[in-house]
């Protein structure tokens, strides 16, 4: 058997043991042998397939300039080819996705040198590719689309609330009743209260966690600038650790804060005195705390003044407070009063 023969007979029993289609090639690109693997894969022949250049094989498919010059330079200029990739329509196969890895094999026997090239379909992994890509994009339109709604449904809710406000105090201005008048004034209030939390919060995506320090921050900044009125002479201030909440517990816990900080600019500071409200927020891995403390003329004489009063702000916190899962005490200071309420951390 002449060297010729014996290393093309190794070519073959080299490649044949590959899963993946092989062609070996000479240095004019010629097929010397190819896998059997290559003849299943692309449906021909060894007829069809050996001696001819790999550039006019099937269709003409890999008749690529920039394959043909990166294959001519593998042994010459002991480079490789990596992950060449080959999509086109292959008689018999259809449209298909290849990758092109070669390599030179060198003889020292006769000191000659072929180029292996192997070829893998990735047809299928790019189709899922592109569905993942467009999903994908498909996502973020959704995403994108759900940000616009929640912003145009924020400005639609934040409109009607102040429409609500507005009428609520235009109508507290006409009536004739003095009870009545201070019930419109409290929803007026409240309604405000409302708007001032959802504009703090907007757009928030469900379950985002929030940071307590700035939220609490903004929203006293908003309560003191639209519930102190001028030359009052009370301030709020916020001394809040680290710590976070859900976006659906910051709801709670801005709408108990406006209501504490409201009963305390009402009832604590009688006579245009001087004050200050602190808002104070602690956090633990088991809970957090929410205090709301003011200087003022403490609690007794606030529930022996006006009981009638501070009673919807206190049941409205003790509602919003039983939602949580938490507690509220209420307790004297020196001077003024203490409210807080303790929400426990979900398991």
């Amino acid at each position: 058997m002449t060297n010729a023969e014996q290393r093309r007979s190794l070519e073959e029993a080299i490649v044949d043991t590959v899963r993946e289609p092989l062609v070996v090639l000479d240095d004019a690109l010629r097929v010397v042998v190819a896998s059997r693997s290559f003849y299943r894969a692309f449906d021909v022949t060894p007829l069809e397939t050996e001696g001819r250049p790999l550039y006019e094989l099937g269709n003409g498919q890999w008749n690529i300039p920039a394959l043909r010059e990166r294959l001519a330079e593998v042994i010459p200029r002991h480079t490789t080819v990596e992950e060449f990739e080959v999509e086109d329509n292959f008689p018999t196969i259809g449209r298909r996705s290849m990758l092109l890895n070669a390599r030179k094999v060198f003889y020292e026997g006769n000191n000659s040198t072929s180029l292996l090239v192997a070829i893998e379909d990735v047809t299928e992994r790019r189709a899922l590719e592109r569905e993942k890509d467009e999903f994908l994009r498909e996502k973020d339109e959704l995403l994108r689309q759900k940000d616009l709604l929640l912003r145009e449904m924020n400005h639609r809710v934040n409109n009607s609330l102040q429409i609500i406000a507005s009428i609520l105090l235009l109508k507290a201005q006409t009536v004739q009743s003095e009870e009545t008048r201070r019930h419109l004034r409290d929803a007026h209030e409240r309604v405000m209260a409302v708007a001032t939390v959802q504009e703090q919060l907007h757009p928030t995506a469900f379950g985002t966690q929030i940071e307590a320090r700035n939220y609490l921050t903004r929203l006293c900044e908003s309560l003191a600038a639209s519930m102190i009125v001028d030359g009052q002479p009370v301030s709020i201030r916020v001394e809040a650790g680290e710590g976070s909440t859900t976006s659906e517990q910051a709801v709670s816990m801005g709408l108990i804060t406006t209501e504490l900080v409201i009963n305390a600019l009402k009832h604590a500071f009688p006579g245009n005195a001087n004050g200050t409200i602190v808002v104070g927020f602690e956090s633990t891995d088991q809970a957090w705390r929410l205090a709301v403390s003011d200087d003022g003329v403490g609690i007794g004489s606030r529930l022996a003044d006006a009981p009638a009063r501070s009673g919807l702000g206190t049941s409205i916190v003790e509602a919003l407070t039983r939602q949580l899962g938490g507690r509220v005490t209420t307790s004297a200071a020196s001077p003024g009063t203490t409210v807080s309420v303790t929400v426990p951390r979900a398991a």
